[in-house]
């Protein structure tokens, strides 16, 4: 048994190699960017190639900076951006078109095409757990198939291969011996249903998909091959998989219904653990599947919902206002004012997402008076950010019929001790920030060394979790109802719809 797991972790907008400890601690980084395509106004996409070549080259390079061997790997765990669509051809790897990334907006109105009235929504909500959107993989697989010559002709004669990035990575890894991917990532398709934990022949149906095309779907914890590429040789297990935001919720150890987390990027995504049966929601989230440890003889389950503008929003304060000349001051300029005098600022600049889904509502400031000054935009604008999560939490909670005692939380921005403190008082529950934070790493380096008992049980993992700190609750009850109530009247001034 080697010394160490080692995570691929394959972002966005880099990919990186983490080798994580017995004990849980980062031991080695690597990081490298890959470029961003831009073709049309709205599309976003990758080169399939470039992201496997930068995914070896982080993996190879952390090898090297740390001295260590194949042969001190146990395994190996990946998690990787979800939605991003790549199509490639079974006998020679060539992928027949760019990977459409999950950013890509230009199958909105084929989504609209295909889910022309209220019963398809429904249904495919039903299955999915999702809301009908150009977000997920169906319709850029049904993009690629009807856009690109001799592609459906190929795809329907089984010459081609589908995936998201981890069955594109496990197949290359694995010289084409393994088409694979995990609940997690297979649920984020909008081709799987969640219930039955196998592919929807309705909604291949419905999006003109090839059931050929698609890769088998195995446990997150579990077999995926052996990676056997020229580049890196020896033989390393790949025994964990699962999409980036279900890996951090693993990762957090909210491995039972009511565990919960909080990831601040350039979004803010939050999950709940809801358990063994799927909750619906009619509050505006959806519902996908989580991770789960090996030995789980059924498919566990959570509830997500999406803030559009995190991390983002302190970027527009330094390059578009040139208010603050570093995120990191932030915390600095919020803490030298009371309050916010008053003002609230609803970051809705491409719409609003979870609970609201309001696409055409637009970012607004409220409350201005001849006594604001920039201290309180800054400490509005993270504060802002506290309301959001508080608006996914009520929902999440109204859905699972749970109360949330702690929230638990990572990304940079979680480095913010008043982001924290703040988000504490705004969903008047503790928030825990840990001590390692590189919590989505940390998820599939955990699935990985489970499967290959590395470490024995989630009980083991969750003995060596650190807490960094615990944020409480401060502000009184009419305090906290007071801003809430402020807040809630912004939203509603900037909103267009209140169909949610």
């Amino acid at each position: 048994m080697g010394r160490y797991v080692v995570a691929l972790d394959q972002g966005t907008t880099s990919s990186r190699a983490v080798l994580i400890d017995r004990t849980g601690e980062v031991a080695g980084v690597a990081q490298s960017v890959f470029p961003q395509h831009f073709p049309r106004p709205g599309w976003v996409e990758h080169d399939p190639k470039e992201i496997l070549a930068s995914q070896l080259k982080v993996l190879t390079e952390v090898l090297v900076e740390r001295g260590i061997t194949v042969a001190d790997l146990d395994s190996v765990g990946i998690t990787n951006q979800r939605e991003t669509t790549i199509v490639w051809d079974r006998a020679t790897g060539e992928p027949v078109y760019n990977a459409i990334v999950w950013q890509c907006r230009r199958t909105a109105e084929l989504v609209e095409r295909i889910c022309c009235t209220a019963e398809i929504r429904q249904r495919v909500t039903e299955l999915t757990g999702l809301i009908p959107d150009a977000y997920y993989s169906a319709s850029k697989l049904a993009w690629i198939l009807e856009n690109v010559p001799g592609v459906r002709e190929r795809a329907e004669a089984g010459e081609l291969l589908f995936g998201t990035v981890d069955t594109w990575l496990i197949w290359n890894l694995t010289r084409g011996a393994v088409h694979a991917t995990d609940p997690t990532n297979a649920s984020r398709t909008m081709l799987f249903d969640i219930r039955t934990g196998k592919w929807s022949s309705y909604l291949c149906e419905l999006f003109g998909i090839p059931e050929s095309l698609l890769p088998e779907v195995r446990p997150s914890s579990g077999d995926f091959g052996v990676i056997d590429h020229p580049v890196i040789k020896g033989g390393i297990p790949i025994r964990g998989v699962a999409g980036d935001q279900q890996s951090a919720l693993f990762g957090q150890c909210c491995f039972a219904p009511g565990g919960a987390k909080a990831t601040f990027g350039t979004g803010c995504f939050l999950l709940m653990h809801t358990g063994a049966e799927p909750c619906s929601s009619e509050h505006g989230l959806v519902t996908t599947v989580a991770a789960s440890a090996p030995g789980t003889d059924h498919l566990e389950y959570a509830l997500e919902g999406s803030v559009f503008m995190a991390g983002a929003l302190m970027q527009w304060l330094r390059d578009g206002l040139g208010l603050i000349e570093d995120v990191a001051d932030s915390e600095r300029v919020a803490q030298s004012v009371e309050d916010s005098a008053g003002v609230y600022v609803v970051p809705a600049f491409t719409g609003l997402g979870a609970p609201y889904w309001d696409a055409d509502a637009r970012g607004a400031i409220f409350g201005l008076t001849r006594g604001a000054q920039r201290a309180h935009l800054v400490r509005a604008c993270l504060e802002a950010q506290g309301y959001q999560v508080n608006d996914v939490l009520v929902a999440m909670q109204k859905d699972a019929g749970v109360k949330l005692t702690s929230l638990a939380v990572d990304g940079g921005a979680c480095r913010n001790d008043f982001l924290c403190s703040f988000c504490a008082d705004a969903i008047d529950a503790s928030i825990v920030r840990p001590g390692n934070v590189e919590t989505t790493a940390l998820g599939a380096a955990y699935l990985a060394g489970l499967a290959s008992g590395f470490w024995s049980s989630t009980d083991e993992i969750r003995s060596m979790r650190r807490v960094d700190h615990l944020f409480e609750p401060t502000l009184p009850k009419s305090r906290r109802e007071e801003l809430l109530a402020g807040w809630a009247d912004a939203v509603r001034r900037t909103r267009t719809s209140e169909s949610i």
